[in-house]
This record gives structure tokens, sequence and C-alpha cells, in this order.
């Protein structure tokens, strides 16, 4: 007989932080590779920014299908354990490590095709078009292992365990620190390699992150397991795994074709302007989506618990995390209110992009708290197997909303009406979130399940 899990045990407030503090300090490491880049890469010059930021919306495509696959294995694995499904749990840890390298070399050779007409469609200038196939050229190849130290950072997570994924990712942003200034700079006997040593510092990050992960999935003691012994490649298996892992691949995915489309709009004003958003943006996705962190560190709570009919305990793990997101949101923002001027100086900004940047953090910046809420009820809904609408609060934010919103803003308010539509889709987004909950809580056959009954 299975050993209680503390997913069905723990108290739910002690359970929330124990689960949730090392993914969110995890993803803050995650999110902090893009960031460190281009703090150090603006002390070249201001191309060199720009041309990071005009390869941002790939690298974050790259990670948003790690996430994607990683995601829907942990949530698979959870539900399983939470079913006292074993073997099946110990299956999809071994299909998950074998799709997160296919999907990966095919991901890192499609990035290394796509690259050169993707950014002449965004620059004439010739020095920041070779800067970016210089940068993206060696960044490409941090695919394969970021795509499998994500997949064993989330299968791990699955079981409850929350510290090893994080002491690799650790382990990883230090590497990337540390090799940052010396390749870019070519400091002591190493060489000076500018764009390309922010983009070789990354990779060789991403690689350390996945021995490291190996080793310790390999060598430590774990409540799943690699299954070999009569072990078969079942598509039954890869389909759930896509399929509850999309809503966070969308998620994440629309934010890069967030920036692709909102660099389209900025090309008709200037270079500076893209670059400001690329830096800002990194500083929006880094508390964003270390927020994030604590929601997905709540997903195999709230999956395990739906896996084993505790629908009491779901509510309550739903309620309690909403309120940390909304307190960590309600932070997020002040700090970009109160300290814009400095966050920009990390980018070394000029005085023209200070000049309009300042303004436009604080605007964007108060749609944050609608973003955690509406994220929130994405998540619940991806625990309980109802993807669909999981999907559609995503869609409204970054396409049926956005887009739109941002053209009739732009066209009477020219570059500021690009700010103001951040928060204005934001706050949609939450009025559809909250249409989309109320209407599942009312359905008949979903009562028992949305509302703790």
């Amino acid at each position: 007989m299975m050993a209680e899990n503390k997913m069905e045990v723990m108290p739910v407030g002690k359970l929330i932080f124990e689960m949730s503090l090392p993914p969110l300090f995890s993803m803050f490491l995650q999110y902090s590779y893009n960031l460190l880049d281009s703090a150090f890469v603006a002390r070249l010059s201001e191309n060199a920014l720009t041309a990071v930021s005009l390869s941002f919306p790939i690298t974050t495509l790259m990670n948003a299908v790690s996430i994607w696959i990683g995601v829907g294995i942990n949530v698979l694995i959870a539900g399983h354990l939470g079913k006292r499904e074993q073997e099946e749990a110990n299956k999809t840890v071994t299909l998950g490590l074998i799709l997160s390298f296919l999907v990966g070399i095919i991901l890192n050779i499609t990035v290394l095709l796509i690259i050169s007409p993707y950014f002449k469609s965004f620059t004439e200038n010739n020095d920041i078009y070779t800067l970016c196939m210089e940068y993206m050229g060696v960044c490409s190849f941090m695919q394969i292992p970021n795509m499998v130290h994500i997949v064993i950072q989330k299968m791990i997570q699955a079981t409850g365990n929350m510290i090893e994924p994080m002491l690799f990712q650790l382990t990883g942003v230090i590497t990337n620190f540390i090799f940052d200034p010396l390749l870019i700079f070519g400091i002591g006997f190493f060489p000076a390699m500018g764009i390309k040593g922010a983009a070789t510092a990354t990779v060789l990050g991403y690689s350390v992150s996945m021995v490291l992960a190996f080793i310790m999935f390999l060598k430590a003691k774990h409540k799943i397991a690699l299954k070999t012994v009569g072990f078969r490649f079942e598509w039954s298996i890869v389909q759930k795994i896509i399929i509850l892992g999309l809503p966070s691949f969308i998620m994440n995915a629309l934010n890069a074709f967030t920036v692709t489309i909102v660099n389209l709009f900025l090309v008709a004003y200037s270079d500076t302007s893209i670059a400001f958003f690329g830096a800002y943006f990194k500083i929006q996705q880094l508390i964003i989506m270390t927020i994030n962190g604590l929601i997905q560190g709540c997903l195999p709570i709230m999956r395990f618990n739906y896996g084993a009919g505790n629908l009491k305990r779901l509510q309550s793990v739903f309620r309690y995390s909403t309120i940390l997101v909304t307190s960590l949101m309600m932070f997020g923002t002040l700090i970009i209110m109160l300290f814009p001027t400095q966050i920009l100086s990390l980018f070394m900004a000029s005085e023209k992009m200070r000049s309009y940047g300042i303004m436009a953090m604080r605007i964007m910046a108060t749609g944050y708290l609608f973003c955690g809420l509406s994220t929130m009820i994405s998540t619940y809904m991806q625990a309980i197997e109802r993807v669909l609408p999981s999907i559609m609060i995503q869609i409204f934010r970054q396409m049926f909303f956005l887009i739109p919103i941002m053209w009739i803003l732009e066209k009477a308010l020219l570059i500021i009406g690009i700010w103001i539509a951040f928060p204005v889709t934001e706050l949609l987004t939450f009025v559809a979130a909250v249409i989309l909950f109320m209407r599942l809580k009312f359905q008949n056959n979903n009562k028992d399940i949305v509302g703790g009954k």
C-alpha cells in the first residue's frame, strides 16, 4: 500500500508555502537569464540591446514549448499519484524524457532555419541584424538542455519535492551570471566575444542545469522512476501531455506573440522604443512569471486532490493561493511604480529612453493584479481538466483584446496608446475569466467541483 502523500494530509497553508516557494524561486531564476543577458549586453551598445530585444520572442517561444511539455507531464504524473497509479506515473516519466529530447532537437533546427527572415522583417539596420544573427545563432542551442531540465524539474515537482528542482535551476543561473561578463567583455584569459558571449553563457547555464538535473533524478530516491522493462511508446500518453500542458504553453507562447506584435507597432517610432520595450518586458516577465511559479506550485496540489476526489481541499488550495497571488502582484506593481528610473538604469537607458520609458512602465504595471487573478482562474480550470476555458482566458488576453485595443489606442494617442492597451486588456481579460468561472460554477454537472460542494 502506498504511503500517504503530503498533498492530501499536510495543512493547506503550510503545504502551499512548501510547494510554491521553491518553484517561485525557480521561475525567478528561469526568467533572469534573458534579464542578465540584456543588462550586460546593454553595456556594449543600444544596438546590442535592441538585438537581444528582437530575439526575446524567439527565446520566449522556446521556453514556452519546454514549459508546455513539462507542465503536461507534471499534471499527468500528479493525477496518477493522486489515484495511486504508480505504474502509469512511471510510464509517463520515461516517455516524457524521450519526448523532451525529440522536441528539443526539432525546435533547435527550426529556430536556426527561421531566424534570418524573421530578423530581416523587423530591421533594416545591418548592424542590428548582424548582432541578432550572432546572438540567436548560438542561443538556439539552449533548447535541448532547457527542455530536458524543465521536464525533469516538473516531474520531481509532481511528487511534492520542490527543493531539488530549485537547486539545479540555481546552479544554472549562477553559471550564466559568472560567464556572462567573462565571455562578453573578455575578462582574464577568456576571449571578448561580445553578444556571442552572452548567448554562450546562456547555453552553458542551461547545460549545467540539465546535467545536474539528470544526476539528481537518477541518484536520489523519488516517488517516481524510469520504467525501462516492458516500456512502449504510447501516443495516448503523448496526447494527454500535449492537452494538459497546452494552457501553459499558450500563456507563454502568446507572450512571444505579444512582443512581436508590439515591436511591429514600435518599429514605426524608433529602434530605441524597441530596445526599451524589450528591456521592460523582461522585468515584467520576471515579476509575473515568478508569481506564476507560485501558481504552478499550487497546480499539482489542486490536480492531486482533484484526482483523489477531495474537492473541499481543492477549493481551500484555490482560495489560499488566490490571496497570495493578489498580494504578490500588488507588491510587483509597487516596485515598478516606485523605482522605474533605477530599473531602467540596469539597461544603461539613454535620456531619450527614459523620457517616455518611466511613464510607460507605470502605465503598464497597473494591469498586473488583473493578470494574476485571471491566470489563477485559468490554472484552476487546468487542474480540473477544463482545458478549453483555461485556454480561452489566455487567448482573450493576448489576441482577442490586446491587438484591436492597441490598434485603436495607437491611432488615437500614438505611442502612449500602446502602453495604455496593456492594463485595459488585463482588466477585460479578468472580467472574461470571472464570467467563464461563474458559468462553469452554475453548470449542473460541475457544481460540486467549482463550488466545493
